[in-house]
């Protein structure tokens, strides 16, 4: 009985663990490790091949003292919770190249940088060993006076190390996403009414399939987002995508 009971304690464990949100993850490419490091809502910090990336930087310069100088700084839109004039002018940017949509390069003034390379949906750079594509992101119907117009920002594909790693930005479950091919690593958002509902989020990934995926920029209006629930209808909808909780909100 004592056995039975030490195993059922062991597994209880084991599941609590499970759902713990990770404050940072690692995967291998074909050029080292990817560490991944979320920060806050929007922003993460990535660590590859001997560069540094920062996703739209935001909550203040002790947000990010514990990593390297940035040497890419990847902007999705004009939104505050994206492009925070205030934090970059708080961090050591004047060695950073900026990759960042027209409607952002057009608020740089004043900006510390080592070069800003503005790209359109659909355009791409290289920078070292990594290509960066700008891919759409907006909201469902398209109206005029939408949160998030087609064209104004970016999501990104990055390939790196044999890696292709789609970041959504602040989107809908738009056709342009639910197409995505061979992606490894996405990063999804979902909240209300900003982006989407679990329910989007989770059948627009159940059509392009990544390996993994990261829900983030889940706080809404009305909290946030239920990610045990996205987890749930994911892992339960197709096999073969890994979802990973990792903690955004500390």
């Amino acid at each position: 009985m004592k056995t039975v009971t030490s195993l059922f304690l062991i597994l209880l464990v084991l599941s609590i663990n499970a759902q713990e949100k990770l404050q940072t993850d690692q995967i291998e490419t074909k050029k080292g490790i990817l560490t991944i490091n979320p920060v806050q809502h929007a922003t993460m910090v990535l660590e590859w091949n001997n560069k540094t990336i920062y996703v739209d930087p935001h909550g203040g310069k002790n947000k990010f003292k514990s990593y390297p100088d940035p040497d890419i700084i990847l902007i999705t839109d004009i939104h505050g919770d994206h492009f925070n004039k205030e934090t970059l002018n708080e961090l050591p940017t004047s060695n950073a190249i900026f990759i960042v949509p027209p409607a952002v390069n057009e608020k740089m003034n004043g900006i510390s940088n080592q070069e800003i390379i503005t790209l359109k949906n659909g355009s791409k750079t290289k920078v070292d060993d990594m290509i960066i594509q700008g891919v759409p992101m907006y909201n469902l119907p398209e109206t005029a006076d939408s949160r998030h117009p087609k064209g104004r920002g970016n999501g990104y594909l990055l390939t790196m190390g044999g890696k292709k790693i789609y970041i959504s930005g602040d989107t809908e479950d738009i056709p342009e996403m639910r197409s995505l091919k061979n992606v490894d690593i996405a990063f999804v958002c979902m909240n209300l009414p900003y982006t989407m509902s679990v329910e989007q989020a989770a059948n627009a990934v159940l059509q392009f399939k990544p390996d993994i995926v990261y829900p983030y920029h889940y706080r809404g209006q009305n909290g946030y987002s239920d990610v045990n629930q996205f987890k749930a209808l994911v892992e339960g909808g197709v096999a073969g995508v890994d979802v990973r909780l990792l903690e955004w909100y500390k």
